[in-house]
Formats: C-alpha cells, sequence, structure tokens
C-alpha cells in the first residue's frame, strides 16, 4: 500500500486544547444514574450512595466538563423536585424516556458527585426551556450560585449545601429544533426566549458562560437556517452554540461509517460558517466559540426499534435503555471522531461524550456487580491524558478509498497536539479493514528525539468487546518498530486501528 504521509512543524499550529473539550454527560435516562453512579446498598457504594469503582474509572477517563441533567430529560425537568430531604422529593413520569423519575439523585447528589471525582469536573447545568422559562432558569441560578441572604439561596443552605455550587456554564435548553422535544420551538420562538433568558441570567451574574441551542444533526431540515436565526437574537449574549451528532452503520456500510468522521468535520465546519456570517452581519468582532455537547456511537436505530415496543401504561424506574455494547470497529470510528474535535480546537471549546455510564457510555455497570471499561473507553482516555496543549497543523497525504455515503475518504485520519514540556502526542486512525498503512512523519523544528511509545487499539476480530464475562477482551496494546531518524517517523499502523504515538 502507498505509504502516508504529513508534516509537522511549530510554526504551523491550529489553536489551544481547552480542558472542556474532554467533557461527557449526566442524564437521568435509563441507567446512567440509577444503578450507574448512584446505587446506595452496593458493595462498592460510599456513604452517599456513590459506587467508587464508578468513580474510579471516571477519574481515570479524564473527564472534565459533566452535562447535567439532560439531554431530552431536561425539557420536563422540574428543578425544585431535585432538592432538600430525598424522602420528600416527587416522583414524577418522564416524558422523554417514558420512565418514572425518584429524584433520588438531585442537584445536590450531583455536585457531590463532581467534587468526588476531582477539581478537573465542572458542572455545565442545562435549564428548562421546553416546558418552563426565565422565571425557573433564574431560581435554579439563585439556588445553586447566590452565596446566602434570599429567599432561594438559604433555602440551599438549610438543605445541607452551605457553599454555593458555583455553575458557570449553562445550557440555553436542549435540541429545541427537535419535533421529538418536549416544548419544541421554532427558530424564531427559541431565539427569543434564549434571548430573556440569557439577559436575565447575566443580570444576576455577568460572569455566567451560556451555550444557545444549535441543530440536533447537520441533516435537520432546518440546519444552518436554525443557527442564523438563533444567532441574530442571541449573539451578544452567548458564547457557545451547541452541536449534535451521532453515527452508526447503516445496511452494513462500514467502510461510510468508519468515514464518519468526514461529516463530524464539516459539521464542523458549516456550523463556525454559520456563526462568522451572522458576526459579519452584526458588525461583531466577537466569535462565537462551538458547544459539541453531545457526540458518540449510537446505535440509534435499535432505540427506534425498541421505542415502539413499550407499553403505554408501564413507566419504569431506571430501565435498560441505550446500552450499546461496543466493538472495536466502535472504537475506531469514536477515536476518529475525537480527532475530529481536536482538529478544530481553535473553534471547538466544550464537547461532551454522550453519555458517561451505561447509556451508550464508556463505561458499563451491573447492579449489585462489577464495573468495566468499553472499547470506547480507551480512545478517550489517551486523548484526555495526552492531548493537553497546542493543536499542531495536520494536512495527510493519504491513500484514499471510496465511500457510499461521503465519496472519497483518507485511509488516514491524524492529528497531533504539542505539549507545555514540547513532547509531541500523534493520534491517527487506519480506516482500512484490510491493510496495514505505512506512516511518515516530517517533524521539522520540534526537536524531538525518541519514540517514547507506540500503542493500537485494533484486534483480529474487529467485532471483538468487552463484556460483563469479558470484560477485559480488548484494551490497546504496544506497537514495535516505530523509528524516528533524521528528523523523520516512519510507523505502520495496523489495519483498522486507533494509534497514539508519543514522542520526546
Amino acid at each position: 500500500m502507498r505509504t502516508a504521509r504529513f508534516t509537522l512543524d511549530p510554526a504551523f499550529t491550529v489553536g489551544p486544547v481547552d480542558p472542556r473539550l474532554f467533557g461527557s454527560f449526566v442524564e437521568h435516562l435509563g441507567r446512567c444514574v440509577y444503578t450507574g453512579i448512584h446505587e446506595p446498598g452496593h458493595p462498592a457504594a460510599d456513604a452517599d450512595g456513590l459506587r467508587t469503582d464508578v468513580l474510579d474509572l471516571v477519574r481515570e477517563l479524564g473527564v472534565t466538563a459533566i452535562r447535567y441533567p439532560g439531554g431530552n430529560f431536561v425539557s420536563g425537568y422540574r428543578w425544585e423536585d431535585s432538592v432538600g430531604p430525598v424522602e420528600d422529593r416527587p416522583r414524577r413520569l418522564d416524558l422523554a424516556w417514558h420512565s418514572t423519575e425518584t429524584n433520588r439523585f438531585g442537584l445536590s447528589e450531583y455536585i457531590s458527585f463532581l467534587r468526588k471525582v476531582g477539581p478537573q469536573a465542572e458542572p455545565m447545568m442545562a435549564v428548562n426551556l421546553g416546558t418552563r422559562g426565565v422565571t425557573e432558569a433564574l431560581e435554579l441560578q439563585e439556588y445553586a450560585n447566590h452565596p446566602a441572604g434570599t429567599a432561594l439561596s438559604d433555602l440551599r443552605v438549610a438543605h445541607g449545601d452551605k457553599d454555593p455550587f458555583g455553575i458557570r456554564l449553562w445550557c440555553l435548553g436542549n435540541e429545541m429544533d427537535g419535533p421529538w422535544q418536549t416544548g419544541h420551538k421554532t427558530a424564531e420562538e427559541y431565539g427569543r426566549l434564549a434571548a430573556e433568558t440569557a439577559r436575565a441570567m447575566r443580570q444576576q451574574d455577568p460572569g455566567v458562560e451560556l451555550v444557545a441551542c444549535g441543530s440536533s444533526g447537520q441533516s435537520m431540515p432546518t440546519f444552518a437556517a436554525w443557527e442564523a436565526t438563533v444567532l441574530t437574537e442571541t449573539y451578544d449574549l452567548v458564547d457557545h452554540i451547541s452541536l449534535h451528532a451521532y453515527y452508526e452503520p447503516h445496511d452494513g456500510d462500514l467502510d461510510s461509517f468508519l468515514a464518519s468522521a468526514v461529516d463530524m468535520e464539516s459539521f464542523i465546519e458549516n456550523v463556525v460558517a454559520t456563526c462568522d456570517h451572522v458576526g459579519a452581519k452584526l458588525k461583531s468582532t466577537k466569535k462565537i466559540n462551538l458547544s459539541f455537547d453531545e457526540w458518540n456511537v449510537w446505535y440509534l436505530s435499535r432505540w427506534q426499534e425498541q421505542a415502539t415496543t413499550f407499553a403505554q401504561d408501564d413507566w419504569p424506574e431506571a430501565p435498560r435503555l441505550l446500552e450499546d455494547n461496543y466493538s472495536v470497529t466502535d472504537a475506531v470510528v469514536f477515536g476518529s471522531l475525537l480527532i475530529a474535535l481536536l482538529r478544530h480546537a481553535d473553534r471547538v471549546k466544550v464537547a461532551c461524550l454522550a453519555q458517561l455510564v451505561n447509556v451508550i457510555a464508556p463505561i458499563m455497570t451491573e447492579p449489585g456487580g462489577p464495573a468495566w471499561r468499553q472499547t470506547t473507553f480507551f480512545p478517550f482516555a489517551q486523548a484526555s491524558r495526552y492531548g493537553r496543549g497546542e493543536v499542531l497543523d495536520v494536512r495527510v497525504d493519504s491513500p484514499t478509498y471510496e465511500t457510499a455515503k461521503y465519496g472519497t475518504a483518507d485511509l488516514l485520519h491524524a492529528t497531533a497536539v504539542r505539549a507545555d514540556d514540547g513532547t509531541v502526542t500523534v493520534f491517527a486512525v487506519n480506516r482500512s479493514r484490510t491493510g496495514a498503512l505505512p506512516l511518515e512523519i516530517a517533524l521539522g523544528g520540534l526537536g524531538l528525539t525518541s519514540v517514547v511509545e507506540h500503542t493500537a487499539l485494533a484486534d483480529a476480530d474487529p467485532d471483538a468487546r468487552n463484556t460483563l464475562a469479558e470484560p477485559e477482551r480488548v484494551a490497546p496494546h504496544p506497537v514495535d518498530g516505530t523509528t524516528l531518524t533524521d528528523g523523520g517517523l516512519q510507523a505502520v499502523l495496523e489495519p483498522l486501528s486507533w494509534n497514539v504515538i508519543r514522542l520526546a
């Protein structure tokens, strides 16, 4: 096979990686919360009912901003149901996921969970702009963030939380362009409501960071027109606009699935163009950044089939929903999506892997039993650990292949990040399902002299996966033969593989 090549030079960069790029998402959906992160009575549960085995894995995963409480769930969310004595909290029907919400885990428990994950775990709170509005957003903000001396801040103190929660990053609703969303709105309706909510929240605290709802996907019929309308109303009031994207193979077309990041990069670039077009019309020097606050591989078609089987009079607690079990192929696509985010780190400042535990998640649990890593755990953990610093501009010269959905695509998808200490990490995916891919990298001016390590996530069985029965079936393995001589790196990328090459 022809060799893939690119050049790295410290003079050519994309931009710094915001730590929030490695965020995640906890929604009251299926078993993400209950028997996921929170299971009183579990052998590993702490005094607050949080599973310490899950906390350990969350720390290892390296997540930063954690979005909460939804997702579709937030459009029916009554924040006041989730505070105060647990025994007094009401049970509610959750229309989004046809479940019963007990509210045993609420706002205080979420903040406690973040604090136990560690200081890198930042709250990212969504407000309900589906069935509620400005008043409720302000009340939640006051309860969460005001120190004391008002009715709602004193209520928080009375509930046992003397210190404010310090939530800086807020989402103004969720997927309001989607007809499936409770309280779905037109772009004009949502834009006005988001603007009024943002204006009021800034009156209470000028330092908040706000995310307006963008389109739920590039395929939405209102895509781009939605962003343009919403930003015309909110441009000077918000900091970010959201993007959501999920990918799965259709009709066995694995070649297109492996090129999913082609669509993700197109989505990012089109939203950036729309943001900048609105800014130009408004004659503003401000740049709106992107919050890619839902992304993943998700076998959505399976969920759509399952949803048709629900008994309308059955509202279970924490049912098993969206518990996709990921293969090596899925993990390679997942790694490619991470590469796409890093390649646009100049404008993507927040990204949230949806979700964190059990629900299309890198971490799985069994009630009363163990927790384990899915195949997708490893690319995220490696990117979060080694993908900190300045993204270098990578323009590949690669062999290509044909896809039914995206046309001609490169077999190599890659990026590189230079850390503050001068070390460089290359993240690379070989999309070929059958052939190894030789790789050469020219390393001008970087002062690199050695290969610290080269690991790959690949397997002779591309459908291999980690399960309750075999929780350690798949993991990255070391790759031999990668060399650095005379300012150039030579490597061979295994077929269908996610690669991390660390250089010093």
